[in-house]
């Protein structure tokens, strides 16, 4: 029985090690953010924190972050994360929204370790697939928000 940290909170599951930490979130705990895409780990509409590190879960077996801190889009809003969500409406960012709780992972793990990423970082690290096609207006929310345009008062 494997024992992860998910958004503060130590939960203890009665799963197979080898379950995909995706279901785990969705089905065990009900946190249904993170979104299923390929099941490869290729589009990235599964991208999780996890101690630090976007990772994407559908392919990650819940044993592998025993230990570990894991973050969803549901967890706790920081600074960070909230000044992203504004940018990511101020530049009207979403269009069908699937990819954009993974999208935004993606974008806070950048800026918490690149405050002022350039364009050719923010291509690099953004590596989410959005059928929509707004990468455009992702890198431009991204450097409106390195800029803490967004930033609540």
């Amino acid at each position: 029985m494997p024992t992860i940290t998910v958004n503060g909170v130590e939960r203890r599951l009665d799963v197979e090690p080898e379950m995909p930490l995706l279901w785990v979130l969705r089905d065990e705990l009900g946190l249904t953010g993170t979104k299923f895409g390929c099941g490869i780990a290729a589009c990235g509409a599964c991208t999780v924190d996890i101690d630090g590190v976007p990772t994407r879960s559908c392919a990650m077996p819940v044993a592998a972050v025993e230990g570990k801190s894991v973050r969803t889009i549901e967890g706790e809003p920081d600074a960070l994360l909230q000044r992203l969500q504004a940018a990511w409406i101020a530049h009207q960012v979403p269009q069908c929204g699937y990819c954009q709780s993974g999208m935004l992972m993606a974008a806070r793990a950048l800026l918490a370790g690149n405050p002022k990423p350039s364009d050719a970082d923010i291509d690099a690290a953004m590596s989410n697939i959005c059928r929509c096609g707004t990468y455009q207006r992702v890198r431009a929310a991204i450097h409106a928000a390195s800029r803490g345009e967004g930033a609540k008062a």
